[in-house]
């Protein structure tokens, strides 16, 4: 995983999204996981999205502010306590209400990512939303 999302070796998301396909459900809206503007930037593409390959998805959520410290900097209970970074995309909205959803991330570390996504998600009108992760 470091060097798929850290090292760039996007080639690595072929064998990942073997895995992913295998899990995602056609009766699900997938919704990856955002990245920032500025790690876009670093690091050339959005990690979650290259393991979907030519699977339908939509950009729901957004970073609403970016992080002062990377994630994989902080322990566990740092992590715990950060804040909301997580903003809906308004477009998305008539595409996700009354919708399961699938949120996409590429590390499950302590869950609270996927509880911040789901929580902007349900808020702006997903009837369930369920999480998926390739590694823990």
């Amino acid at each position: 995983m470091h060097r798929y999302k850290f090292v760039g070796d996007y080639q690595l998301r072929m064998i990942f999204q073997k895995e992913i396909r295998k899990k995602i459900r056609k009766d699900f809206v997938v919704v990856p996981i955002p990245i920032s503007a500025e790690t876009k930037i670093n690091r050339g593409f959005n990690q979650v999205i290259g393991l979907l390959g030519d699977i339908k998805y939509v950009e729901a959520l957004k970073v609403k502010e970016r992080r002062k410290v990377r994630q994989s900097a902080l322990n566990r209970q740092q992590r715990i306590h950060n804040k909301q970074v997580f903003t809906i995309n308004y477009e998305s909205v008539p595409k996700i209400v009354n919708q399961k959803v699938l949120l996409l991330d590429d590390i499950y570390t302590t869950g609270t990512t996927i509880r911040h996504a789901a929580e902007v998600l349900k808020k702006n009108g997903a009837m369930q939303v369920l999480g998926l992760t390739l590694c823990r």
